[in-house]
């Protein structure tokens, strides 16, 4: 079994159109549904970018959805 730090895969980070972030071997074909999301590189600096790019865990039909059920800033009821 290998360890984790002998792991010579190279891996690219892939996100959906929900926004949701994932790595992917980066010598497979995509996934469908998934697109580049233009990092590519060891599974650990992978991990490390879908770490700070991906803040609000929320799919975006969500986020979409709670935005438009938000009143605005100053509007009366």
């Amino acid at each position: 079994m290998a360890d984790e730090q002998d792991d010579a895969t190279i891996y690219r980070v892939v996100v959906n159109h929900e926004e949701q972030y994932s790595i992917w071997p980066a010598d497979q074909e995509l996934p469908p549904g998934w697109r580049d999301a233009g990092k590519t590189g060891p599974k650990a600096d992978c991990l490390e970018y879908v770490k700070e790019v991906w803040t609000d865990m929320r799919p975006l039909s969500l986020r979409k959805a709670m935005e438009e059920s938000t009143p605005t800033a100053g509007s009366s009821g």
